[in-house]
């Protein structure tokens, strides 16, 4: 018996290490996996929020300014040309003159019938004057043939009031041509009053028409004085000349482009989709870079926002009432304006390409 038992028992031998169960692993990694995408998600979530969500951009946007096209407003040759290509000009300066002997020419014409026209006046108001004197001559002299028309009257009527026999006819026969011939002469003398107070009239009337003359001729000279200094083209703004297209010598028109004033002021027209200006209101903040320099960061405002898209103000406005009608997103201009001063070595043109950056929370 007791050797039965001493051969069951046997020595205890080292232990040996039981392997994780397969389920076990696999929970372990899913929980890494799970926590790595929450991390991950709340990384991206954090990013969004802090750079992307307060931020809208666009690369439909350029650099805009003052464009100001030159152009002559009377016919000539072009005498001189004191501007040369990208030169800077300032306000007032003068760009090109045209040959102006035919307008000074034009100029002495109208100053020499300004000259006729003033006389013309003087002389009608002295008229006048005259006409006046008639007038009082004439009324006059029927003052004096009225008296002398009623006393041929009265002595008329005397010798009708005594009887026949008293008065010779002879003497009352002179009686009555005196007497018919006075009324004669004061409806004569009547009528040349009426004349002489109608000579006045005219004169005075040919007066009005001579200083209507005379401010005809004045306005002919001042158009003259125009037409010669219009021969002289000048700078409209401060700025650089671009695009001259004009020559010494060329013959223009009025109307005709010979050059350009690019004025120095800068902004920057960015159109942005309609569905970016939800939160963009004028004064938020702009970074702005310019492709001609990728390496800077210029400071910027929103300055306004167009009232309408660009395609309701193009060219050819689209219609939309029709039946094959397909939606796209339209874009509006916005205007950005330089917060800093731009560095005077750079070069920042019309039409140069900008992608701005706007903060709109």
């Amino acid at each position: 018996m007791e050797i039965q038992l001493q051969s069951r028992v046997q020595p205890a031998g080292p232990a040996v290490a039981v392997p994780p169960s397969p389920s076990a692993g696999r929970r372990t990694k899913i929980l890494l996996g799970v926590a790595s995408g929450l991390v991950l998600i709340a990384v991206a979530v954090f990013y969004y929020l802090r750079f992307v969500a307060p931020f809208v951009t666009t690369d439909d946007a350029f650099i805009d300014g003052y464009v100001t096209q030159i152009s002559s407003r009377v016919p000539g040759q072009v005498g001189e040309l004191r501007t040369g290509d990208n030169d800077r000009v300032v306000q007032g300066q003068v760009l090109l003159a045209l040959d102006s002997r035919d307008y000074e020419v034009r100029l002495a014409q109208a100053r020499a019938d300004l000259a006729v026209a003033q006389s013309q006046w003087d002389q009608s108001r002295e008229q006048v004057e005259v006409s006046k004197a008639r007038v009082a001559q004439a009324e006059a002299s029927v003052t004096a043939v009225a008296a002398q028309n009623q006393h041929a009257t009265n002595d008329l009527q005397r010798y009708e009031s005594v009887e026949s026999g008293a008065v010779s006819q002879s003497a009352f026969d002179l009686a009555q041509s005196q007497a018919r011939a006075a009324t004669a002469n004061l409806a004569a003398a009547q009528s040349q009053w009426a004349a002489a107070r109608a000579e006045v009239a005219l004169s005075q009337a040919m007066v009005t028409t001579a200083a209507a003359g005379v401010e005809q001729a004045q306005a002919k000279v001042r158009q003259a004085e125009l037409n010669l200094s219009y021969t002289q083209i000048l700078a409209p703004r401060d700025g650089r000349i671009t695009a001259r297209t004009v020559q010494l010598g060329n013959y223009v028109q009025p109307g005709q482009s010979l050059l350009t004033v690019v004025s120095a002021e800068r902004w920057v027209t960015a159109n942005f989709k309609e569905t970016q200006l939800t939160h963009l209101r004028p004064g938020q903040p702009v970074e702005l870079r310019v492709d001609a320099y990728p390496d800077r960061v210029f400071k910027g405002r929103v300055d306004s926002v167009q009232t309408g898209s660009g395609a309701e103000f193009s060219l050819l406005p689209p219609e939309n009432a029709v039946g094959n009608y397909v939606k796209v997103v339209q874009r509006v201009p916005v205007k950005i304006v330089f917060t800093e001063p731009l560095p005077a070595e750079l070069n920042i043109a019309p039409g140069m390409s900008v992608v701005p950056t706007v903060r709109c929370q």
